[in-house]
């Protein structure tokens, strides 16, 4: 773990080369599973594995850019927010991260918090 100057726990999860390109890995969490992509750009992103229509799982879903469509019922969920993509409506949690070293971190209070 690893602290900063704002006082964010940050917990060492895994490194991005372990996370497939346009694809992802899950980490049960206390909050549930997280699902943590990664993108054709390099870029990492964390949601709660479930959508917010029937609670699918994300990470089998097909990305594209920085959106994964649920394989349940083809929502298109933004993977920065979470939220699903007009003209549907709900959001799975989102969680902050950041890369160090090619290692992702993520806020050991967030994914330690009970569902909301």
């Amino acid at each position: 773990m690893s602290n900063n100057t704002d006082n964010t726990v940050w917990k060492k999860i895994l490194p991005v080369d372990d996370i497939p390109v346009m694809g992802s890995r899950i980490l049960q969490a206390s909050v549930g599973p997280i699902a943590i992509f990664r993108n054709a750009q390099d870029e990492v992103f964390a949601i709660l594995d479930e959508c917010p229509h029937k609670g699918g799982p994300l990470s089998q879903g097909i990305m594209h850019g920085k959106t994964v469509t649920c394989p349940l019922h083809s929502w298109n969920i933004d993977l920065s927010t979470g939220c699903a993509q007009e003209p549907d409506e709900g959001c799975a949690k989102s969680f902050a991260l950041k890369i160090e070293a090619g290692q992702v971190y993520l806020n050991l209070e967030e994914i330690q918090a009970p569902h909301a």
